[in-house]
């Protein structure tokens, strides 16, 4: 074995993650030109390209994938043996990598984060905000944050928000000026804030109950937004329906804010959960986030969800 390359190997696999030289470079706290020079030095001795590279992106080669299949997983590994070491002490240590949709990020992230940096300051959490589904093992994650009907079954699960509504809210402002529509087909004439899906770029349809039946509307208006407290600050400001989760708008919703629109229309959603793969469930610092967020989710079934 060429004991020389082994410090190079999680520089080839970060870059293959992150498809990008300075991506890497980022991740890792080192320069690009760093970068590329332990890339270099590995194809140099192995004798073969490792990616192959054009202006616009970095790919794998067929010998490229393969060392990055076998590297992944053993690095992985070593990451979560030399954790488990490190917890003996009695602190679980390491770094976090999570990825959540927006929506999860002040339901059930902001406070796992903050009492985690009081409980376990030997963890560093690094929250990754993404609309889309991904290969968290692929992309290098350690777990995942979505809405349970999202998740793949060969995933664990960990509950982290009980179930939760879908609801139209606008406000007060909004609702003196043109009116409260009077059912579902009222809502074509309203001004609905639309929500474009990052990855599809298709706009969502309002999942809705009318009359016991989930029905979908196709909404229109003129704003148009990515996430969801964007599309609550714009119904806040009097612009006009937004369609939200309600433990988002709790509070504003108790403050009269913002009015409940048809609220016999509102779904219920499974709620958030924290997903990983099964052999990763032994690791002290994902442990720790697990521990931390249950408690969390506990107590956050008695308080608003979004601050005053």
């Amino acid at each position: 074995m060429d004991r020389d390359l082994l410090p190079h190997l999680p520089v080839i696999v970060a870059v293959a993650r992150r498809g990008g030289f300075a991506l890497a470079a980022a991740e890792l706290g080192m320069s690009p030109s760093a970068v590329s020079h332990a890339v270099r030095l590995v194809e140099e001795r192995i004798g073969q390209p490792l990616f192959a590279r054009t202006t616009r992106s970095v790919s794998l080669t067929d010998a490229g994938r393969e060392l990055v299949e076998t590297a992944a997983p053993a690095l992985q590994d070593i990451a979560e043996r030399m954790d488990r070491i490190r917890s003996i002490k009695g602190r679980p240590s390491g770094q976090l990598r999570v990825n959540a949709s927006n929506i999860a990020i002040p339901l059930a992230v902001t406070p796992v984060v903050a009492a985690m940096a009081e409980r376990y300051p030997d963890v560093t959490i690094e929250v990754f905000a993404d609309q889309a589904l991904v290969d968290i093992v692929g992309e290098g994650f350690d777990a995942g944050i979505r809405l349970g009907e999202m998740i793949a079954q060969d995933m664990v699960t960990v509950r982290l928000t009980p179930p939760f509504r879908a609801v139209i809210a606008a406000s007060p402002a909004y609702i003196g000026k043109h009116g409260q529509p009077r059912d579902v087909a009222d809502l074509a004439g309203h001004n609905c804030i639309g929500y474009r899906m990052v990855r599809s770029g298709a706009l969502y349809r309002w999942d809705l109950s009318e009359n016991g039946k989930d029905v979908v509307v196709e909404v229109s208006g003129t704003a148009i937004v990515t996430d969801s407290l964007a599309a609550i600050d714009l119904a806040l400001a009097g612009v006009g329906l937004a369609y939200v989760f309600e433990p988002l708008v709790r509070a504003d919703l108790a403050a009269g804010r913002l009015i409940q629109i048809l609220p016999k229309t509102a779904i219920e959603e499974p709620g958030l959960f924290l997903y990983f793969p099964r052999r990763a469930s032994m690791a002290p610092k994902l442990r720790a986030f697990i521990d931390t967020a249950q408690e969390i989710g506990r107590a956050s079934m008695r308080t608003p969800g979004r601050a005053a």
